[in-house]
């Protein structure tokens, strides 16, 4: 078995070859990581070596060669694929481990210039990793770090990869190289060439978002729906909530915790909003959470029942015992009491959030 290793964010990859060494995979890997593995004494050909063609250009050539394309594209079960391979000296590769120069990061950065983002454009990196996720069938590709256990889990027990996650990680590197084009696609589309100005819109604004959860309807009872998030989600929004009790959310409930979430956060003091049905039946600010709950509840308590409550206090035990006084069918907030989360167990049908809230500043003091 043999494994090919390029990556430019070296976070346990040096655990990893080692693991994959004990179990006598041959290592293969190209310039500052083979440099690495070689200095923790780990056996390591370069890919130059392996292509017998030298790295070149400052390194934008170094795997765009067919005795890695070849070695990482052949269908074990196609003989005319081997038959081919043997006849052009080409080994297979079963496992690819690469992750991509840090566009996005570099991109990031204050005072990121044209020239620094063009250079943190990976070419011979996401090829690889097409290449290794069109044959995953073959060939298992590893993008991230978070990986590795689980492969190396695998291998020590049967001695390979299982389809299944060969297939879980051909997804995530094309959803990886998805991201990662769309990311050099919305730089490029905002640079203005002319004065060296960035636009604050796009031309193309390329959307990425990631599921969190099939809903079981959508708006209506006939319609479908799925709840996404973005793949950087703004902080202190709904859809970084944490679920502590009940029921999944449905649509409706989605749609109108975001509202509710979206005023009350909005407030520096100690606020409640209450909303039913899309619209807004209680707003109010308070000491704490259980006045300016008891405030917003008092606006228009036969509309409340039912409602979507927010908070952007913690909720002790006298607000639980409150709140637990009327049907809610959401209930948000940044904290609970140990005592108020216990008050909510008896009523195990409501959903629980707790969000953090975006820090901001109140009085000089963030909170």
């Amino acid at each position: 078995m043999k494994a090919l290793i390029s990556v430019s964010d070296k976070t346990g990859i040096v655990e990893l070859a080692k693991a994959l060494h004990a179990l006598k995979v041959e290592l293969v890997s190209t310039g500052g990581t083979a440099k690495l593995l070689a200095e923790q004494g780990l056996p390591v050909t370069e890919v130059a070596q392996l292509t017998e063609f030298p790295e070149m250009l400052d390194g934008r050539v170094k795997t765009l060669h067919p005795k890695v394309h070849g070695g990482l594209l052949a269908r074990r079960d196609v003989p005319e694929h081997m038959a081919a391979l043997k006849e052009h000296g080409i080994q297979t590769i079963d496992l690819l481990i690469v992750n991509l120069y840090p566009f996005e990061a570099t991109v990031a950065k204050p005072g990121c210039t044209l020239e620094d983002a063009i250079e943190n454009i990976d070419i011979g990196g996401p090829a690889m990793v097409r290449s290794a996720a069109k044959n995953w069938k073959d060939v298992a590709v590893l993008t991230d770090a978070s990986q590795y256990a689980t492969v190396i889990a695998e291998l020590k027990a049967s001695g390979k990869v299982s389809d299944k996650t060969r297939f879980a990680l051909s997804v995530a590197a094309f959803n990886r190289i998805s991201n990662y084009d769309a990311a050099i696609s919305d730089y490029l589309s905002s640079y203005n060439l002319e004065d060296g100005t960035r636009t604050e819109y796009s031309a193309q604004s390329n959307g990425r978002f990631v599921k969190l959860q099939d809903l079981r309807y959508g708006e209506n009872p006939h319609q479908t729906a799925a709840f996404y998030r973005d793949l950087f989600p703004a902080p202190g929004s709904l859809v970084t909530a944490v679920q502590l009790q009940g029921k999944e959310l449905s649509y409706n409930n989605i749609a109108d915790a975001d509202a509710a979430w979206e005023c009350v956060k909005s407030f520096t003091e100690s606020a409640c909003v209450i909303v039913k049905h899309a619209n807004p039946c209680g707003v109010a600010v308070g000491a704490n959470a259980l006045e300016s709950y008891s405030k917003a509840f008092q606006t228009d308590p036969t509309s409340a029942f039912g409602g979507i409550i927010a908070l952007n206090r913690i909720v002790d035990a006298a607000a639980a015992q409150q709140i637990s006084k009327q049907f809610v069918e959401v209930l948000m907030a940044p904290s609970y009491s140990p005592e108020a989360l216990e008050i909510f167990k008896a009523k195990a049908n409501v959903r629980v959030l707790q969000i953090a809230l975006p820090e901001f500043k109140v009085g000089g003091n963030a909170f």
